[in-house]
């Protein structure tokens, strides 16, 4: 049905049509034929040039309009129903092209329709709602999403953030991610806070690149943020580590001291200035003290000796660098000082000349009877003997691992490797490397019988004299065949058919398949000698066969992984 106002509209549209007809015809008014000649021309002649621009520019106003009305054709009008009471709302309508109604009308009725037109584009409120009604529809749809994206770390348990921090803390450490999260609202604030995340700290530079100077101003912001971390975040802290500070180490030390009551291990790696005010702060408050690791670090020894005197029956774990002033403290510990200890390193860089260290292996053994680790890095130790002649009867009897490496030439003899494990029965692990004076018949020869690790490789220059090739390494194999679990022979010179000997006891002396790794880089190893211990232990996950003479080119390399191991035995068959 068509309303009211519609039908009066179309009655006075024909009146007018009507009347312009009668103007046209009887030629009266000066304007009358001009103002109808103009019409048509617009109508006629202009339509493919206006018409055009009009269609573009009613293209625009229907796209954003799709939303805002609903347009209905008639017999000879357009209704316009808005969005609020229509039915259709939503669809998507394309409105009919402009010529294809207009014609079948007159050219007097054409004016009025277009004037009529005009007037109901006009008189909705479509383009400007409509724009409106999208911004509430996407408003609607994404701020809860935007809200929820922002909530889901606050809507969290705060166990659950501990644990997440946990992890992080693990891999990276707590400074200073924890005081990064701390700053992203009250709920990370009050998780990095928890006591647990900060057992383990370690600082290194945090505040001025390394080389540069301290400003006053930078030395002062050190000095009150260690004041509020030892304060307000170490009161739990167990593990506290300093890397790479020149300045401020004796400030660090003493402040951490004295707020850190549940202290257990010291480490300062390559810092420089610590006096001995710090170690004596150390024995007034950290008396959970066990570990100090002061290696590549610059220290006052007087200060380090006297605390040893002191407290140094609660130490159990000493790990310093080897040089003129720092050898005192292994005599300080041969006299006694730790009885406790149980975990003994000395080392010394790489490139180092002097690496010789005079040790009395016997006053050792008698002062820490419960050591379990005993390393010298790179150093090559000078065996004296006690004054009174008195030897030790029980040795080093809880020690598993023993570590006598070095990239130079070593003069430990079989004698002097029996004089320090005779009654180390629970040895795991045996380094050797750069031991070429050590023989296969004087390692058969220790009490170990459940040896896990033996690294024997010879590292050292080309210019050292060689002995000749060497036999016997099969009773190694043999004796630790069912335990070892890693085996470093590299640059040993044993012969061919030796080497077939000790690979066929690997494979087949036990049942159980427990070797991991295995290196006989620039040995004689053959393709006969790998078949049986290839095919047996399944295990296998690292394999060194680099700069091997007696094997193919292409098969000289390191394999890792057991699928890049069973490639190489495909080949070898």
């Amino acid at each position: 049905m068509d309303s009211p106002e519609a039908v009066a509209s179309t009655h006075s549209g024909r009146r007018g049509d009507t009347a312009a007809s009668t103007s046209n015809t009887s030629g009266q008014g000066e304007d009358g034929p001009t103002k109808a000649r103009k019409t048509s021309l617009k109508r006629t002649n202009g339509k493919p040039t206006n018409a055009k621009a009009k269609k573009h520019k009613k293209a625009r106003v229907s796209r954003p309009a799709r939303l805002g009305y609903t347009v209905h054709q008639g017999e000879d009008m357009l209704l316009v129903i808005s969005s609020s009471t229509s039915q259709y709302d939503g669809s998507a309508w394309t409105p009919p092209k402009k010529g294809s109604k207009k014609k079948k009308l007159t050219k007097g009725k054409g004016k009025a329709n277009q004037i009529k037109k005009k007037k109901t584009v006009r008189a909705t409120p479509k383009l400007v709602n409509k724009p409106v009604a999208k911004e509430k529809e996407d408003t609607n749809v994404f701020v809860p999403q935007k809200a929820t994206d922002h909530r889901w770390g606050q809507s969290l348990p705060e166990e659950v953030l501990i644990s997440i921090f946990q992890m992080v803390v693990v891999q990276d450490g707590a400074v200073p991610f924890l005081c990064r999260v701390g700053r992203v609202c009250r709920l990370w604030n009050a998780a990095a806070s928890s006591p647990v995340l900060w057992r383990k700290v370690t600082v290194g530079h945090c505040w001025i690149a390394p080389g540069k100077s301290q400003l006053p101003k930078t030395e002062k912001k050190i000095k009150d943020t260690f004041d509020w971390l030892a304060q307000n975040r170490f009161s739990q802290l167990r593990d506290f580590s300093l890397c790479h500070w020149s300045k401020n180490v004796t400030y660090a030390v003493e402040v951490v001291s004295q707020f850190c009551p549940h202290l257990r291990s010291l480490k300062l790696s390559y810092c420089s200035g610590l006096t001995a005010s710090a170690f004596q702060t150390l024995a007034l408050h950290s008396r959970s003290l066990q570990s100090m690791n002061l290696q590549y670090s610059e220290f006052q020894v007087e200060g380090l000796l006297e605390y040893l005197e002191s407290h140094g029956s609660q130490i159990k774990q000493i790990l310093f660098t080897h040089g003129p002033k720092n050898d005192r403290l292994l005599t300080a510990i041969t006299r006694g000082n730790c009885p406790d200890l149980e975990w003994l390193e000395v080392n010394t860089k790489l490139d180092s000349k002097d690496c010789e260290l005079p040790v009395c292996i016997q006053a050792l053994q008698m002062a820490c009877p419960k050591l379990k680790t005993f390393r010298m890095l790179n150093v090559r130790p000078l065996h004296k003997t006690m004054r009174n002649g008195a030897d030790s009867t029980s040795g080093f009897p809880l020690l598993e691992e023993l570590c006598i490496a070095t990239t130079s030439y070593s003069y430990m003899t079989d004698k002097d490797l029996w004089d320090i494990l005779f009654g180390s029965t629970r040895l795991r692990v045996l380094d050797l490397r750069g031991c070429s004076r050590i023989t296969p018949s004087g390692l058969t020869t220790l009490p170990c019988l459940d040896l896990e690790c033996l690294f024997w490789g010879q590292y050292f220059s080309s210019s050292v004299g060689l002995p000749s090739p060497k036999k016997g390494l099969h009773m190694v194999t043999q004796k630790w065949s069912r335990t070892l679990q890693q085996l470093d022979i590299a640059n040993q010179l044993f012969a061919e058919e030796d080497l077939e000997i000790a690979m066929s006891h690997l494979a087949h002396g036990t049942e159980a398949d427990t070797l991991r790794s295995l290196n006989l880089n620039g040995t004689r190893i053959t393709p006969p000698a790998l078949r049986p211990v290839l095919g047996q232990m399944t295990a296998l996950s690292y394999l060194n066969l680099s700069s091997c003479r007696y094997l193919p080119r292409g098969l000289k390399r390191i394999y890792r992984g057991q699928e890049d191991i069973r490639q190489l035995l495909d080949k070898l068959e």
